[in-house]
Protein backbone atom coordinates (compact mmCIF):
# COMPACT_ATOMS: atom_id res chain seq x y z
CA UNK A 1 0.00 0.00 0.00
CA UNK A 2 1.16 3.57 -0.57
CA UNK A 3 -0.60 6.88 -0.10
CA UNK A 4 -0.26 9.96 -2.12
CA UNK A 5 -1.23 13.44 -0.59
CA UNK A 6 -2.80 15.41 -2.63
CA UNK A 7 -3.23 18.30 -0.57
CA UNK A 8 -2.05 19.08 2.71
CA UNK A 9 -2.98 22.63 3.31
CA UNK A 10 -6.09 24.45 5.80
CA UNK A 11 -8.81 25.87 4.14
CA UNK A 12 -7.59 28.59 2.72
CA UNK A 13 -4.63 27.18 1.76
CA UNK A 14 -1.00 28.57 1.84
CA UNK A 15 -0.19 31.04 0.94
CA UNK A 16 -3.53 32.75 1.37
CA UNK A 17 -5.27 35.10 -0.92
CA UNK A 18 -2.76 38.23 -0.89
CA UNK A 19 0.45 36.34 -1.04
CA UNK A 20 0.11 36.25 2.78
CA UNK A 21 2.24 33.18 3.62
CA UNK A 22 2.57 34.26 7.52
CA UNK A 23 5.74 32.47 8.82
CA UNK A 24 6.14 30.02 5.79
CA UNK A 25 9.22 30.90 3.78
CA UNK A 26 7.44 31.40 0.30
CA UNK A 27 11.06 30.11 -1.47
CA UNK A 28 10.40 26.52 0.06
CA UNK A 29 8.30 24.55 -2.70
CA UNK A 30 6.48 22.49 0.12
CA UNK A 31 5.15 25.61 1.97
CA UNK A 32 2.75 25.98 -1.13
CA UNK A 33 -0.23 24.37 0.46
CA UNK A 34 -3.35 23.19 -1.90
CA UNK A 35 -6.68 22.20 0.14
CA UNK A 36 -6.70 18.69 1.82
CA UNK A 37 -6.64 15.03 -0.08
CA UNK A 38 -5.53 12.18 -0.04
CA UNK A 39 -5.42 9.06 -2.44
CA UNK A 40 -4.37 5.76 -0.98
CA UNK A 41 -3.57 2.30 -3.55
CA UNK A 42 -2.84 -0.95 -2.80
CA UNK A 43 -0.43 -3.51 -4.76
CA UNK A 44 -3.07 -4.41 -7.08
CA UNK A 45 -3.17 -0.74 -8.26
CA UNK A 46 -6.88 -0.07 -6.69
CA UNK A 47 -7.13 3.79 -5.66
CA UNK A 48 -9.32 5.04 -3.05
CA UNK A 49 -9.79 9.57 -3.27
CA UNK A 50 -10.48 10.64 0.14
CA UNK A 51 -12.27 13.78 -0.20
CA UNK A 52 -12.94 16.18 -2.79
CA UNK A 53 -11.33 19.37 -2.34
CA UNK A 54 -11.80 22.75 -4.53
CA UNK A 55 -8.18 22.57 -5.62
CA UNK A 56 -8.79 18.84 -7.21
CA UNK A 57 -8.89 19.32 -10.59
CA UNK A 58 -5.05 20.93 -10.01
CA UNK A 59 -4.16 18.50 -7.90
CA UNK A 60 -5.01 15.37 -10.31
CA UNK A 61 -3.68 17.17 -13.06
CA UNK A 62 -0.51 17.55 -11.16
CA UNK A 63 -0.17 14.27 -10.58
CA UNK A 64 -1.27 12.50 -13.47
CA UNK A 65 -4.14 10.79 -11.80
CA UNK A 66 -6.84 10.15 -14.19
CA UNK A 67 -8.59 6.87 -12.19
CA UNK A 68 -9.65 6.30 -8.68
CA UNK A 69 -12.09 3.31 -7.46
CA UNK A 70 -14.30 5.02 -5.22
CA UNK A 71 -14.21 8.21 -2.74
CA UNK A 72 -14.92 8.80 0.50
CA UNK A 73 -15.95 12.27 2.48
CA UNK A 74 -14.56 13.04 5.91
CA UNK A 75 -17.11 15.73 6.46
CA UNK A 76 -19.23 18.43 4.01
CA UNK A 77 -17.53 21.55 4.48
CA UNK A 78 -16.11 23.61 1.61
CA UNK A 79 -12.48 22.51 1.81
CA UNK A 80 -13.26 19.31 1.57
CA UNK A 81 -16.20 18.65 -0.82
CA UNK A 82 -16.46 21.48 -3.02
CA UNK A 83 -14.47 20.14 -6.09
CA UNK A 84 -17.06 17.27 -6.08
CA UNK A 85 -17.64 18.24 -9.83
CA UNK A 86 -14.31 17.61 -11.29
CA UNK A 87 -15.05 13.68 -10.93
CA UNK A 88 -17.28 14.30 -14.00
CA UNK A 89 -14.80 13.47 -16.11
CA UNK A 90 -13.89 10.01 -14.41
CA UNK A 91 -17.10 8.92 -15.12
CA UNK A 92 -16.44 9.09 -18.94
CA UNK A 93 -14.58 5.98 -18.50
CA UNK A 94 -16.83 3.71 -16.47
CA UNK A 95 -20.00 2.00 -17.42
CA UNK A 96 -21.41 2.85 -14.03
CA UNK A 97 -21.39 5.53 -11.16
CA UNK A 98 -18.14 5.93 -9.15
CA UNK A 99 -18.74 4.43 -5.77
CA UNK A 100 -19.13 6.72 -2.57
CA UNK A 101 -18.67 6.26 0.93
CA UNK A 102 -19.72 9.08 3.68
CA UNK A 103 -22.11 9.12 6.96
CA UNK A 104 -25.59 9.32 6.67
CA UNK A 105 -25.38 13.16 7.94
CA UNK A 106 -22.85 14.16 5.22
CA UNK A 107 -24.52 11.79 2.36
CA UNK A 108 -27.57 13.88 3.00
CA UNK A 109 -25.81 17.34 3.05
CA UNK A 110 -24.14 16.26 -0.26
CA UNK A 111 -27.22 15.28 -1.86
CA UNK A 112 -28.67 18.51 -1.15
CA UNK A 113 -26.37 20.32 -2.21
CA UNK A 114 -25.11 18.59 -5.05
CA UNK A 115 -28.28 16.58 -6.30
CA UNK A 116 -26.85 16.43 -9.99
CA UNK A 117 -24.17 14.13 -9.14
CA UNK A 118 -26.10 11.40 -7.10
CA UNK A 119 -29.45 11.80 -8.91
CA UNK A 120 -28.50 12.43 -13.16
CA UNK A 121 -30.41 15.16 -14.78
CA UNK A 122 -31.51 16.53 -18.05
CA UNK A 123 -29.92 13.64 -20.00
CA UNK A 124 -26.59 13.03 -17.68
CA UNK A 125 -25.51 9.85 -15.95
CA UNK A 126 -25.54 9.69 -12.29
CA UNK A 127 -22.05 10.53 -11.34
CA UNK A 128 -21.25 9.44 -7.72
CA UNK A 129 -23.18 5.89 -6.50
CA UNK A 130 -22.94 7.04 -2.81
CA UNK A 131 -23.62 4.63 0.50
CA UNK A 132 -23.66 5.32 3.95
CA UNK A 133 -20.17 4.20 5.18
CA UNK A 134 -21.13 3.27 8.83
CA UNK A 135 -21.88 -0.70 7.89
CA UNK A 136 -19.11 -0.51 5.17
CA UNK A 137 -16.07 -2.72 5.49
CA UNK A 138 -14.27 -2.98 2.36
CA UNK A 139 -14.34 -0.98 -0.24
CA UNK A 140 -11.88 -1.11 -3.60
CA UNK A 141 -9.83 -3.92 -1.96
CA UNK A 142 -9.37 -2.02 1.17
CA UNK A 143 -10.49 -3.50 4.45
CA UNK A 144 -11.99 -0.42 5.94
CA UNK A 145 -13.17 0.64 9.31
CA UNK A 146 -14.64 4.42 10.02
CA UNK A 147 -15.19 6.29 13.40
CA UNK A 148 -16.77 9.61 14.19
CA UNK A 149 -14.22 12.64 15.67
CA UNK A 150 -15.04 15.75 17.12
CA UNK A 151 -13.88 18.70 14.82
CA UNK A 152 -15.26 21.44 16.92
CA UNK A 153 -18.89 21.80 17.29
CA UNK A 154 -19.60 19.32 14.49
CA UNK A 155 -18.02 15.99 13.36
CA UNK A 156 -15.22 14.34 11.20
CA UNK A 157 -15.22 11.33 9.43
CA UNK A 158 -11.42 9.00 10.68
CA UNK A 159 -10.51 6.14 8.54
CA UNK A 160 -8.26 3.44 8.33
CA UNK A 161 -7.67 1.30 5.50
CA UNK A 162 -5.62 -2.08 5.66
CA UNK A 163 -4.26 -4.02 2.66
CA UNK A 164 -1.11 -6.18 1.87
CA UNK A 165 -0.49 -6.98 5.02
CA UNK A 166 -0.08 -3.24 6.29
CA UNK A 167 -2.93 -0.45 7.48
CA UNK A 168 -3.10 3.41 7.37
CA UNK A 169 -5.16 5.94 9.20
CA UNK A 170 -6.33 9.20 7.91
CA UNK A 171 -7.75 11.50 10.78
CA UNK A 172 -7.83 15.06 9.46
CA UNK A 173 -10.09 17.87 10.93
CA UNK A 174 -10.45 16.46 15.01
CA UNK A 175 -10.49 18.76 17.79
CA UNK A 176 -10.08 15.68 20.67
CA UNK A 177 -8.59 12.56 20.85
CA UNK A 178 -12.01 9.86 22.11
CA UNK A 179 -11.59 6.05 22.79
CA UNK A 180 -13.53 5.26 19.72
CA UNK A 181 -10.72 6.93 17.77
CA UNK A 182 -7.72 5.05 19.60
CA UNK A 183 -9.51 1.70 19.41
CA UNK A 184 -9.76 2.01 15.42
CA UNK A 185 -6.60 3.29 15.29
CA UNK A 186 -4.66 1.37 17.58
CA UNK A 187 -1.38 -0.68 16.17
CA UNK A 188 -1.67 1.30 12.55
CA UNK A 189 1.27 1.33 10.20
CA UNK A 190 1.31 4.84 9.57
CA UNK A 191 -1.75 7.91 10.96
CA UNK A 192 -1.94 10.53 8.67
CA UNK A 193 -3.46 13.15 11.73
CA UNK A 194 -4.72 16.78 11.64
CA UNK A 195 -2.04 19.31 12.44
CA UNK A 196 -3.34 22.83 12.15
CA UNK A 197 -0.87 24.89 14.19
CA UNK A 198 1.10 24.77 17.26
CA UNK A 199 -1.58 26.31 19.44
CA UNK A 200 -4.72 25.42 20.52
CA UNK A 201 -7.41 25.32 18.15
CA UNK A 202 -11.54 25.17 18.72
CA UNK A 203 -11.67 22.61 15.72
CA UNK A 204 -8.18 21.24 14.68
CA UNK A 205 -5.66 19.08 16.39
CA UNK A 206 -2.64 20.42 17.50
CA UNK A 207 1.16 19.38 16.55
CA UNK A 208 1.48 17.75 20.33
CA UNK A 209 -1.96 16.02 19.30
CA UNK A 210 -0.92 14.70 17.05
CA UNK A 211 1.91 13.14 18.42
CA UNK A 212 -0.21 11.99 21.28
CA UNK A 213 -2.21 10.31 18.64
CA UNK A 214 0.30 8.62 17.61
CA UNK A 215 2.17 7.33 20.68
CA UNK A 216 -1.63 6.37 22.42
CA UNK A 217 -2.24 4.15 19.27
CA UNK A 218 1.85 2.93 18.96
CA UNK A 219 2.12 3.95 15.41
CA UNK A 220 5.33 2.95 13.41
CA UNK A 221 4.95 6.75 11.75
CA UNK A 222 2.90 9.95 11.95
CA UNK A 223 2.30 12.39 9.33
CA UNK A 224 1.45 15.79 9.60
CA UNK A 225 -1.37 17.28 7.50
CA UNK A 226 -3.87 20.59 7.40
CA UNK A 227 -0.93 22.78 7.96
CA UNK A 228 -1.77 26.47 8.10
CA UNK A 229 0.33 29.55 7.24
CA UNK A 230 2.17 29.41 10.99
CA UNK A 231 3.68 25.82 10.20
CA UNK A 232 6.55 26.19 7.87
CA UNK A 233 7.67 23.43 6.61
CA UNK A 234 11.89 23.33 7.15
CA UNK A 235 10.89 24.91 10.90
CA UNK A 236 8.68 22.01 11.66
CA UNK A 237 10.96 19.30 10.21
CA UNK A 238 13.85 20.89 12.77
CA UNK A 239 10.80 20.75 15.55
CA UNK A 240 9.38 17.27 14.58
CA UNK A 241 10.54 13.81 16.34
CA UNK A 242 12.35 11.20 13.88
CA UNK A 243 9.36 9.40 13.54
CA UNK A 244 7.05 12.76 12.23
CA UNK A 245 7.07 13.13 8.64
CA UNK A 246 5.90 16.68 8.13
CA UNK A 247 3.42 16.43 4.86
CA UNK A 248 3.22 18.33 1.41
CA UNK A 249 1.57 18.44 -1.43
CA UNK A 250 2.68 15.35 -3.82
CA UNK A 251 3.97 13.41 -0.99
CA UNK A 252 4.04 9.94 -1.85
CA UNK A 253 4.60 7.17 0.42
CA UNK A 254 5.22 3.65 0.38
CA UNK A 255 4.12 1.91 3.79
Amino acid sequence: MKFLMLGSGTSTGVPRIGEDWGACDPNEPRNRRSRVSIIVENDAGQRVLVDTSPDLRNQLLTNRIDRVDAVLWTHDHADHCHGIDDLRVMRYSRSNALPGLARAPVMASLKRRFDYIFEGQHGYPTLIDIKPVENVRMVAGFGLAAVEMPHGPTTSTGYRFDADGVSLVYATDYSEITDGMLECFDGADVIISDCLRRDPHPSHATVNMAVDLAKQCRARKLVLTHLDKSMDYRTLCDEAPKHVTVGFDGLEMKI
